[in-house]
């Protein structure tokens, strides 16, 4: 009965797949000065909340890759790179976990 899902799961992922494409088309539409405020965001969020929640791991993958793209220093580049690659390897982790 492993192929078996309940519809309560499989609704929870397509609102969550819905909600990321989302999430990312804001993204993609936001000025620097908009992606820097929602850095800001993002960080009292985290703080907040005291732990990176999956949700935020996705969003914050989306949010940091659009930061170092449009980073005008290289060492926004690299504080954008590192974060949104710490993201990635939890995300991955959590994967792995739920293995």
């Amino acid at each position: 009965m492993n192929n078996v899902i309940s519809m309560r799961a499989f609704k929870d992922a397509k609102e969550a797949g819905q909600s990321d494409l989302a999430y990312h088309a804001k993204i993609l539409s936001m000025s620097k000065v908009e992606l820097l405020d929602e850095m800001v965001r993002f960080q009292q969020e985290r703080s907040r909340t005291g732990e990176l929640t999956t949700p935020m791991m996705i969003q914050g993958r989306y949010l940091f890759r659009a930061l170092e793209q449009s980073a005008e220093t290289e060492e926004l580049r690299i504080l954008t790179r590192a974060y949104r690659r710490h993201l990635e390897f939890e995300l991955a982790q959590l994967k792995q976990n739920q293995s």
